[in-house]
Parts: C-alpha cells; sequence; structure tokens
C-alpha cells in the first residue's frame, strides 16, 4: 500500500516557526516535519487536558471524593508514562502512585486484596494504581507465581470485591493499554540498549515475549469474567505512546463527573 504522502499546510508552518516546534523537529534525526508537527499537537493538547485534571482534581479535593484509577497491560504498555503524563501537575499532596512489589511473607498469609485495599484513597484523594490486583488474574499464573486454585479464587472474588469498592463510594477507574507482539519487542530492544532504562527490564520481562500466548489466553479469560462485574474496562490501543496518553487522560475525564466549570 502506497504511504500517503504528507503536505506542509500554513498551520503546520506556523507550529515549525515556533520554539517547540523547532526543538521538535532537530531534537532528532533524521529530520521529520510530520512527527515534529504531530509532536507538538500532541504537547498542546496534553497541556489542556493536564488542566482537566487539575480541576478534577480540585473538585475532589472539595468534595472530599476517593478515587482509584487502576493501569493494567503487557510489559512495556507505557502503563507509567501514561501515569507520569496525567499525574505531573496535578497537586502531590492529594494523589499517590503505587507499584506494589512482591508480597511479603506477612502479606502472602493474607487475604490477597488486603495489600491493595491498605492502599486506599482517603477523603480527597486519588490513587493511581501502575499494575494492581489484576496481577493475579494475568502475570501470576503466567508465571507460575500462583496456584490454580489461588487463580480461580481471586476470579470468583474480584467483581464482588469491585463492587463493594464502588458501593462504598469509591470511584474506580480500569485501563488497558494492549500493544503488539512486535512493539513489546521493539520497545524490550529500546530498554536493553539505553544505561537509562535497563533497570526496567527484569526476568519476567525476559519470558515476556516466549509466553505472548498465554499472556493473552489470561487476559482474554479476565475480559471475559469481569464484563459482568460493576466497572467496565477501557481497552486502549498503546502502539503509539503519544496517541495512548491523551486516550487515557480523557477516559479519566469522561468517568468522573466532576464540575468542569470548577475555577482552579
Amino acid at each position: 500500500m502506497k504511504e500517503k504522502e504528507f503536505k506542509l499546510t500554513e498551520e503546520g508552518v506556523e507550529i515549525l516557526n515556533t520554539n517547540k516546534g523547532l526543538t521538535a523537529l532537530l531534537s532528532k534525526e533524521p529530520y521529520n516535519l510530520e512527527k515534529a508537527i504531530r509532536y507538538v499537537k500532541y504537547e498542546r493538547k496534553l497541556k489542556k487536558l493536564q488542566i482537566e485534571l487539575i480541576r478534577l482534581q480540585s473538585w475532589a479535593i472539595n468534595q472530599n471524593e476517593r478515587i482509584i484509577v487502576l493501569f493494567e497491560g503487557r510489559d512495556a504498555a507505557g502503563k507509567g508514562g501514561a501515569i507520569r503524563r496525567a499525574t505531573e501537575r496535578m497537586n502531590p499532596r492529594h494523589l499517590r502512585i503505587m507499584a506494589l512489589p512482591k508480597p511479603t511473607e506477612d502479606e502472602k498469609t493474607q487475604w490477597y486484596f488486603q495489600r491493595y485495599v491498605n492502599q486506599f484513597p482517603k477523603a480527597g484523594e486519588i490513587v493511581f494504581f501502575d499494575r494492581s490486583w489484576y496481577n493475579r488474574a494475568v502475570v501470576e499464573p503466567v508465571n507460575g507465581f500462583c496456584s490454580q486454585e489461588e487463580y480461580k479464587v481471586f476470579m470468583n472474588q474480584v467483581n464482588d470485591f469491585e463492587r463493594m469498592i464502588t458501593e462504598s463510594g469509591i470511584r474506580l477507574v480500569k485501563i488497558y493499554m494492549s500493544i503488539s507482539k512486535r512493539e513489546q519487542a521493539k520497545r524490550f530492544e529500546d530498554i536493553k540498549n539505553n544505561p537509562l532504562k535497563q533497570w526496567k527490564m527484569t526476568p519476567v520481562d525476559e519470558k515476556a515475549q516466549e509466553l505472548w500466548d498465554v499472556y493473552t489466553e489470561y487476559k482474554n479469560k479476565m475480559f471475559s469474567v469481569t464484563k459482568v462485574g460493576p466497572v467496565s474496562w477501557k481497552i486502549i490501543k498503546a502502539n503509539r505512546k503519544t496517541y495512548a496518553r491523551v486516550a487515557a487522560i480523557n477516559h479519566i475525564l469522561k468517568s468522573i463527573p466532576y464540575d468542569k466549570n470548577l475555577e482552579i
């Protein structure tokens, strides 16, 4: 299929003549006019969305709302990057980002959901989970970190658990970042070759490509079981990071009925 020819418009020329436009164009070689213009448009859109997130947070603080936003997806799907863009302009005193490590020996003896409940928001607070209790739906059974019986118990309880959360007044948003096998391999290669990112690569990541189909099987089971739950998943195509970040923030804003006219 023939690629669509890029035509430079007056708007594009105007964008490239700004400091941000020139920086976006000259920061990478070979120079790409289309990508530079697209990136500046993304940054402008992101800024508007971040202002709305501040308005949402101000509303949540004023109304003593409790909000949980959880991000799931395969390794290197861009969960952390999306959370950073969503939270970087918000008041850090009224939000937390949780990426829990593997459970301690004590936590292993508790009800599975307990360690997550311990991190739930207080009044006026938003908590972002970079992976969540859904570890037990996909990552743990795929990698043998839980038994099949533990997996079955979780799948039987998760809808009721989330029903209790929402009925108690907590607002829950669930986002799944979806990438292709090829894109995951590309991102892993970038991580391995970048000294600033190499720490991100874990033994679980190393096996992710090999276990791709098994991950897919458990992911589909998760969607099937939870489709009758109280909160639906928002599945976001995340091969293009900028698109995914904007889509994720848009979904958060649409999911929470905040006061859009609130002065900030």
